[in-house]
């Protein structure tokens, strides 16, 4: 008896506990996560429901924002005309098995009948088969695997527990707000009639669906089918084993260093900001507001969040691209920075926001002054610092003119008399104009789809990441 319960176990790892691990640990030969610029995959299992995807479409369809539906074989049969307005509105439709049963239980044949029954009902409905499929509950075994060639597996990488409706939309709301990344693939749910889910909990995701929509939208995100997702990412370089050592390493620097000089965040989620207050020890500078910045004045230094830069550099084209990015996160987070800067009491006697950057070039529209960085052992030595990590984490320009601009960027000083950014806070007022800001988000959408240094008009806005 012991040993036929060995052998069992034997052949259900092989079967199903193996493959499973290494699918959603490692991701192998499924699909769980994009690297692009500024797109999000929203994925909803279990539907279609005649009462709630109705409602999704509408939703989706007010942000123009596409999404992907892995249906229940079953209830798709049920509602082919929820499946024709799937894809005439041009969202992408996978397979979900034709009842919601985990294929750990299932022999590879019935398996493969769930698949096959469910992709006729599909075809049926829109005229196309699915190339997508994703197992319920993300559960997997070895021969799900082994059809990889006919269907790419679809996994996630944020997942929130929606099918329970005690969770309530407001929690589930902060749950996927701290899930706005670019190339996050988001499992939702439309339908609540499988075992284990609540039939009303759908009505709780599609709350907290708007309000992440509404704030994704207003910070620039683009929400894409995973055809599309997949695509894009493809065209996205992959970094080497010893750059993600590299960048690993480099991190936990950051991190140390945040503890040791007790550096403060940026109220908000997602902020990009790091600061401290400190004296300043260097020439005087003639500020903004024609007063004088001298030594031993007291100054808010500003730091970038490197994990951030390192997102922005491995999903950016080019160090261009990160650059304008990167200006575009400073320039949504700024209102934040004042509101934080204007509730620190250690802020007071402060006499300017201080950081040294090479992403000087557009910063002037931001509302920062922008300073040459002295010449001596500190200017030297950043600039070292912030080349080593530029070739890290940026793109290699392979041609002589994109690395002579690169070596030709110098750290420069971003200032703000400290009386100006906490107007901001005190009047509501954002820092850029908006033709500013307007002529910035022109430059992103560019810079998307700039291939290289070598465009015309690189040279005006060359940048490279720093630590601001």
């Amino acid at each position: 008896m012991l040993q036929l319960l060995l052998w069992a176990f034997y052949f259900l790892s092989l079967y199903a506990f193996i493959p499973a691990l290494i699918s959603r640990v490692f991701g192998f030969r499924v699909f769980k996560r994009g690297r692009v610029a500024s797109e999000i995959a929203l994925t909803f299992d279990d539907g279609p429901d005649p009462e709630y995807t109705p409602q999704l479409l509408d939703l989706l369809a007010r942000y123009q924002a596409k999404a992907t539906f892995f249906v229940v074989g079953s209830h798709a049969e049920k509602h082919p005309e929820l499946l024709r307005r799937m894809q005439d509105e041009g969202h992408v439709i996978g397979i979900h098995n034709y009842v919601h049963k985990t294929n750990w239980f299932m022999r590879p044949k019935t398996v493969r009948n769930q698949i096959e029954l469910t992709s006729d009902v599909i075809r049926e409905a829109t005229g196309i088969r699915s190339a997508f499929y994703r197992p319920p509950w993300g559960i997997i075994n070895m021969f799900d695997i082994a059809k990889r060639d006919r269907l790419q597996i679809i996994l996630w990488s944020a997942i929130f527990g929606d099918w329970n409706a005690k969770l309530g939309a407001e929690r589930l709301k902060q749950k996927m707000m701290q899930k706005m990344r670019p190339g996050e693939v988001l499992l939702l749910h439309d339908c609540g009639r499988t075992p284990g889910a609540d039939p009303t909990a759908p009505a709780n995701m599609l709350i907290a669906l708007e309000a992440y929509l509404e704030e994704a939208t207003k910070r620039g995100f683009r929400f894409v089918g995973i055809a599309e997702m997949i695509k894009l990412t493809e065209k996205t370089p992959k970094r080497s084993i010893a750059k993600k050592a590299m960048v690993g390493a480099w991190l936990l620097y950051e991190k140390a260093f945040h503890v040791v000089f007790r550096l403060k965040h940026v109220e908000g989620e997602h902020t990009p900001f790091h600061y401290r207050v400190i004296k300043y020890h260097g020439n005087s500078i003639k500020l903004a507001d024609n007063g004088d910045l001298k030594s031993g004045d007291k100054i808010v230094e500003l730091h970038f969040d490197n994990k951030m830069l390192s997102t922005i550099a491995l999903q950016s084209s080019s160090p261009l691209a990160t650059g304008i990015r990167l200006l575009r996160e400073m320039d949504q987070a700024l209102p934040a920075l004042a509101r934080t800067l204007a509730d620190d009491p250690e802020v007071a006697g402060v006499r300017a926001l201080y950081g040294v950057t090479m992403i000087h070039r557009g910063a002037d529209r931001l509302g920062f002054q922008v300073e040459p960085l002295p010449d001596g052992l500190f200017a030297r030595s950043t600039r070292i610092y912030l080349k080593v990590l530029t070739s890290v984490l940026t793109p290699k320009q392979r041609n002589a003119r994109g690395k002579a601009k690169r070596d030709s960027i110098l750290p420069h000083m971003l200032l703000m008399p400290i009386e100006q950014i906490l107007s901001f806070a005190a009047n509501g007022v954002h820092v850029s104009s908006n033709k500013s800001s307007a002529k910035l988000h022109q430059e992103v959408a560019a810079a998307k789809s700039a291939p290289s240094l070598e465009t015309p008009d690189a040279g005006e806005l060359d940048s490279n990441p720093s630590i601001v």
